[in-house]
């Protein structure tokens, strides 16, 4: 990964740098030259093999080389099966070649546009389509969902199969003309049709859903607007670290994850004037998200993708382009993957940092003098948007000018859509026009991780809860409320939930350090999307994204612990993941915790939704909770003009 525009890093390597084109490069070649990799062989991934956290934070002390090393896997399409690989960098060396044996590994890109084709060109395909009044099959589209797991499936890779067409064109929103009730699994191995699964013709609705400048006339009441800075950015890159308002961190991106933050520091000013850096994050990463629909319809009953460890969302990301994804003054990073023969694949600006104004920071007028002091605040704004099948997911962190950091999912795109009978209204999702198409309900649930380190790598969590007092002496009048703070021992004991009744919200607690007035350092977890699932205990989905079962984990860090649902969730029974690893119920407190949050989005389809659903958005604040001894957006410098 690169950033567009801006001077390559004049330090040593630093050891969280992503793999770079020729590293890649290199990682495949030493692969093949081993013997371990042949014709049949297709990378699902090649990435950084992260060094563990000790050697990052020793790196950063005192400089002490770390080995460049990159991991793979790999599939092999002669036989499925799944392997994992560590090539030294440096050496250029296997260091560990593992079969994993039972495991299905992301669906690759090529599979994903291969299925199409496949599906198309069968002829029990082109009959059940036939059945349905389609004799021309080059409108049809297909999108090939994960095949989950539910215990009656063929064996074997496989994906599963749903089917639109474009009645108008190639440019028609196909998504407007389901083909309902028809189910195609793919085996992608063999690039075949495995199973057919007819459910009943369905008329396939017919009215258009035209979305494009070309076909809905655009409002001419707009003026523009400019955003310029004409003295440059506030911001420094130097390679992938990026300073900003004393903000210090790293960026990564790998295919699984997309955009990861890495070492994330505050410089504060310590009591004798002077300037101190103060770790906050470790490592921040989107973990896992899962999309579970509602509809008990034959063909809507097994939607659940898992678009992280299913489909490698950091793979899916868009070229960002000045002016539609981002405005201002931006600045673009590439990022490097690997396609699946082991080249490297670049997708240009896949991610952009920019500044915006976000309003007011702070005010006050005193009347009785009427001076007042405001100050306008500002965020730097990290995205990337990765377009998956039907809809697009916009990942945007933002860090302020008080000390926060907030995560936003930015929800858009095309529901995946169904047909009823004309004149039948559906009971588990929203009729969208009077010829039969409808969206089911559905949810969007995303699991964070957290790797916290608030002054230091010893931490605890405490869940805060707002309380009512007992009527009595103590409470006259029964106004009195207050927070009571709980620590969270175990890993069995730290699964929790919101809870709106108690204003609910987790502090990460520094286990040294304190602040002004003696408490711990802190950094809250502050809830502001959250859904719980409403599938039923023994439903295959809550099995397997078994981290939807609360919105709070806490785990000690292990290296080897990095996604939510476990590192093959594809075709998975579950079980694996959080729900695995907390099970040893171990010790969580005055030590390196990682925090695992999950939040969500719960969408009733509306009509207001078609054709192109506007953003809805979703995430929750880090708020820093006595981190400092008094408010950091002090020293902000007031507007250019009087106020």
């Amino acid at each position: 990964m690169t950033a567009t525009g801006e001077r390559q890093s004049t330090t040593v390597t630093h050891p969280l740098e992503p793999l770079t084109a020729a590293e890649i490069s290199v990682a495949a070649a030493v692969l093949r030259d081993s013997g371990r990799t042949g014709p049949g062989s297709r990378f699902v991934s090649i990435t950084l093999h992260e060094p563990v956290k000790s050697a990052v934070l020793a790196f950063d002390e005192d400089g002490t080389g770390v080995a460049r090393e990159a991991d793979a896997v790999v599939l092999d399409r002669s036989d499925g099966r799944t392997y994992e690989a560590t090539v030294s960098l440096s050496d250029s060396t296997v260091t560990r070649w593992e079969h994993v044996p039972g495991v299905q590994p992301q669906v690759l890109l090529e599979e994903f546009f291969a299925c199409e084709e496949i599906v198309k060109s069968d002829p029990g395909v082109q009959d059940a389509l036939r059945a349905r009044g389609i004799t021309e099959f080059d409108g049809v589209m297909v999108d090939p969902w994960s095949a989950g797991h539910y215990g009656d499936e063929l064996e074997g890779r496989l994906v599963r199969a749903l089917v639109w067409i474009k009645i108008g064109g190639p440019d028609d929103n196909g998504y407007a003309h389901p083909v309902e009730n028809l189910v195609v699994y793919v085996d992608p191995l063999a690039g075949r049709v495995a199973k057919i699964e007819d459910h009943g013709v369905v008329p396939v609705p017919q009215q258009p859903g035209k979305y494009t400048s070309a076909d809905v006339a655009p409002r001419t009441d707009l003026k523009p607007i400019e955003i310029t800075q004409p003295d440059g950015t506030s911001f420094e890159i130097d390679g992938h670290e990026v300073r900003w308002q004393k903000w210090r961190f790293r960026i990564g991106f790998t295919a699984r994850e997309g955009l990861v933050l890495h070492a994330v520091r505050y410089t504060d000013t310590d009591g004798s004037g002077g300037d101190r850096e103060r770790p906050v994050l470790h490592r921040a990463s989107l973990s896992e998200m899962v999309v579970p629909y509602g509809d008990p319809a034959p063909t809507h009953r097994r939607k659940n993708a898992f678009d992280a460890g299913e489909y490698n969302i950091g793979t899916l990301a868009n070229p960002l382009e000045l002016g539609c994804d981002c405005l201002g003054e931006i600045r673009y990073f590439d990022a490097v993957l690997a396609d699946p023969d082991g080249n490297p694949l670049t997708i240009p600006h896949a991610v952009c940092l920019h500044e915006e104004d976000h309003g007011m920071l702070w005010k006050h007028t005193d009347f009785r003098t009427e001076k007042t002091e405001v100050r306008r605040g500002r965020r730097l704004v990290l995205s990337f948007i990765a377009t998956v099948g039907n809809y697009e997911y916009g990942f945007f962190w933002y860090l302020y000018q008080d000390g926060s950091i907030e995560f936003d999912v930015k929800l858009t795109g095309i529901m995946s859509t169904g047909a009823v009978p004309p004149g039948t209204t559906p009971t588990h999702g929203q009729l969208l026009n009077t010829d039969g198409l409808y969206a089911p309900i559905h949810q969007h649930v995303f699991n964070v991780r957290l790797d916290f380190d608030v002054d230091g790598t010893a931490n605890s969590v405490y869940e805060v809860d707002t309380v009512t007092d007992p009527a009595g002496p103590d409470n006259p009048l029964g106004n009195a409320f207050r927070t009571t703070a709980t620590r969270l021992t175990s890993e069995l004991g730290a699964q929790r939930r919101v809870s709106l009744d108690r204003a609910r919200y987790w502090e990460v607690r520094s286990s040294g350090a304190r602040n002004a007035v003696g408490e711990p350092t802190a950094y809250a977890i502050k809830p502001h999307g959250t859904v719980v699932p409403f599938v039923r205990p023994e439903a295959s989905v809550l099995r397997r994204a078994g981290f939807m079962a609360h919105h709070l984990w806490v785990t000690p860090y292990a290296e080897d612990e990095r996604y939510a649902a476990g590192e093959y969730p594809n075709q998975h029974a579950g079980g694996d993941g959080l729900p695995r690893w907390t099970a040893a119920d171990r010790d969580v407190t005055d030590r390196d915790v990682v925090v695992w949050y999950t939040f969500g989005s719960h969408h009733v389809a509306r009509l207001e939704d078609w054709p192109v659903m506007p953003v809805q958005h979703v995430g929750f604040l880090l708020q820093p909770a006595g981190f400092f001894d008094r408010s950091p957006a002090l020293d902000v410098p007031p507007p250019a003009h009087h106020c």
